[in-house]
């Protein structure tokens, strides 16, 4: 198995980060949900400012990891760009991987 390379370690830190971000933002959002059903007045405000800015934080959350994500899909579009053949081939040899290892079972 190849060793992975420092742009894949880093890649692969950013997924799991951002995976963990959103598993938090689920499970706070998940708990204030159920303890909204009995508020009401300005315990539901504060419940909608909690919520509010939970959002604000999945938004910010996304936005950086859209920034940090868009070199590696530069790069990409600018390799696929550059060499179609090769996608074409890489793309068809994978298919017929997938297609040979479904058709087993």
């Amino acid at each position: 198995m190849a060793r992975e390379t420092p742009a894949q370690a880093n890649d692969d830190q950013i997924k799991d980060q951002v995976f963990s971000e959103l598993q938090v933002l689920i499970e706070e959002s998940e708990k204030l949900l159920k303890s909204s059903t009995s508020l009401v007045g300005e315990e539901a405000e504060s419940l909608r400012g909690q919520i509010a800015l939970k959002l604000q934080q999945a938004r910010n959350c996304a936005s950086s990891v859209r920034e940090r994500t868009q070199p590696v899909v530069e790069s990409t579009e600018t390799y696929i760009g550059g060499h179609p053949w090769q996608t074409v081939a890489i793309s068809a040899g994978f298919g017929l991987v997938v297609g040979l290892l479904l058709g087993r079972r």
